[in-house]
């Protein structure tokens, strides 16, 4: 029942943790949810002209022959695996995050609280855009006036953070004193902004290998929620901190965990309803297909 974003997150994590390469089996409906957003926003992206519109095309056209007959790929019944390895969710009990400087070594949050934080990142490709209402609630509540830490804020595109700036979570972080980046890569990519060196660092980026966010930095792993928690405390929560700040955030849970599904806001729909596929790039698209 995981959406496509999920699944994406989960992905992108194991790459960092040396997998040679990751399959999720989902269902469905999460798959014609997130294409039938991206068909409206590609016609939109044609719109307001990006890239190459032929190319553009030829995605949406087999996106749309998919979705008139959708399938996806199934395990063989009797397929073999070298390993099966169950984990039972419901025995996690408290958050898990990635000890510096290493994606492979992690503890739970009970083990590390305390530890002091200089300076936190939420951004990179393992955030969306519930991530960021959920940080800006949680920093909406802050009983200071100023950070204890230093806060960079870098939604992953430009789409949620536009989105973000129309529900006032701009605002939010700014009033809060994040140090507001490009939508995009940021702090993660290891080559664009830095933080300060030597720093404890709490970060949703998907690396934190020795001196990528900044030289001799120490970077822990953690969601964008105890990510939040940390720049507001300036420390690692207990657990009960944790909970108690989280229980916030689960009481709007269902408005603050949103996707952003393009086919639902009116901008995009109407600017879609204008463009049009043409023949030429439905036949290529059918070329292209290996269904």
């Amino acid at each position: 029942d995981l959406k496509c974003e999920q699944a994406f997150e989960l992905s992108d994590a194991s790459a960092e943790r040396s997998a040679a390469g990751c399959t999720i089996k989902l269902n469905k409906e999460p798959v014609i949810e997130y294409l039938q957003s991206n068909v409206v926003m590609l016609k939109w992206m044609i719109s307001e002209g990006y890239g190459d519109p032929r190319t553009l095309e030829r995605r949406i056209a087999r996106m749309e022959d998919w979705l008139a007959n959708p399938h996806l790929m199934e395990a063989d019944n009797n397929a073999e695996y070298a390993e099966i390895i169950e984990i039972n969710m419901d025995e996690i009990k408290e958050p898990i995050l990635a000890l510096p400087n290493d994606p492979d070594a992690s503890a739970l949050l009970s083990e590390v609280a305390g530890d002091k934080i200089d300076e936190v990142f939420i951004g990179s490709c393992m955030t969306n855009i519930g991530h960021f209402r959920a940080a800006g609630k949680l920093l909406a509540d802050k009983k200071s006036a100023t950070l204890p830490t230093r806060l960079w804020v870098s939604p992953p595109t430009k789409m949620d953070a536009a989105q973000l700036s129309e529900e006032g979570y701009y605002s939010t972080f700014g009033t809060a004193g994040a140090r507001m980046e490009m939508p995009g890569c940021s702090l993660c990519m290891g080559n664009q902004a830095r933080v300060e060196p030597g720093c404890t660092v709490v970060s949703t980026s998907t690396r934190n290998f020795p001196n990528r966010l900044g030289q001799g930095s120490n970077v822990y792993l953690a969601s964008a929620e105890l990510a939040a928690i940390a720049s507001i405390e300036g420390k690692l929560p207990t657990v009960d901190e944790y909970m108690k700040y989280m229980s916030t955030v689960d009481a709007t849970a269902g408005d603050t965990y949103r996707y952003l599904n393009f086919d639902e806001l009116p901008e995009f729909v109407e600017a879609s309803d204008k463009v049009e596929i043409s023949d030429e790039m439905r036949e290529a698209a059918k070329k292209l297909s290996i269904l």
